[in-house]
């Protein structure tokens, strides 16, 4: 189990909103540690080790919401996606070039706008196909100017492809599950591979996601976190949508034991 000392006791875990961001804890300019050991700070991309050896997974902090995107990539054959392109698409593409991946899907795990504002850059930068869950779809296109403006962000394109609970997701020799997790949204989604679950805005390390705005539901995400999340084998590497805790990355064990939001 990782620890993280900044010098005082354990935090209670927040349910981060975007106004409370800026409240989080900062240690000595360094944000965490990776299941590796090494640390992650933001413009720096993080190698994640996956039980499936052929499957390469990259977590880069991106923009100021502190959203991790993921790239996931078979290396043999060059295909890959990206999950949650939410801002900093050309530093995504420079990682993606480091080990010859083309990215052919933009997974999004919700429609909210910190993580859907890289989608129209990427796809016109790729020509990657857009992939939500069928519930966000509408969403995925329906951001208020406001806050389009307020993010300094782009109206998504809509959907190339909408996907539902137990749906498959393959780029190369790589799949990724979908399992249906609503309550911050009635879309939201984790994809689940070899060893690890990226959790967007479901579950964060020593936290879940806000429930507060539209479409949100703290019993169906409780509901969601307990019957799709920690079922799952106790070692499975979780992979937040924000870097919001102690560390960048957790594990269900980990959660299931620690986390208050859900004991």
């Amino acid at each position: 189990m990782l620890t993280f000392n900044c010098g005082a006791s354990r935090l209670k875990p927040i349910d981060f909103g975007l106004a409370k961001m800026l409240e989080m804890p900062r240690c000595a300019g360094m944000i965490g540690f990776s299941l590796a050991g090494g640390p992650v700070r933001a413009g720096v991309a993080t190698e994640i080790s996956s039980e499936d050896t052929t499957m390469l997974i990259k977590q880069l902090q991106v923009g100021q919401m502190a959203v991790f995107a993921y790239l996931v990539a078979d290396p043999e054959t060059g295909d890959g996606l990206v999950i949650d392109p939410a801002d900093e698409v050309d530093r995504i593409l420079a990682e993606a070039q480091k080990d010859n991946i083309t990215i052919r899907y933009i997974v999004n795990t919700h429609g909210h706008v910190d993580h859907i504002a890289g989608n129209t850059d990427m796809k016109a930068k790729t020509g990657a196909r857009i992939i939500v869950h069928e519930a966000d779809a509408e969403m995925l296109v329906s951001t208020p100017a406001a806050i389009l403006r307020m993010f300094g962000a782009k109206a998504s394109p809509p959907a190339d492809q909408t996907v539902k609970d137990g749906d498959t997701i393959t780029v190369g020799k790589v799949s990724l599950k979908v399992l249906h997790t609503p309550g911050h949204t009635p879309g939201g989604m984790c994809l689940y591979g070899p060893g690890f679950v990226a959790t967007g805005d479901t579950l964060f390390v020593g936290g879940v996601g806000r429930t507060d705005l539209p479409g949100g539901s703290w019993n169906t995400l409780l509901t969601s976190i307990r019957q799709k999340l920690l079922t799952l084998p106790a070692d499975t590497v979780v992979l937040p949508g924000h870097n919001y805790g102690m560390s960048p990355t957790s594990t269900v064990g980990r959660e299931k034991e620690e986390n208050d939001f859900l004991n």
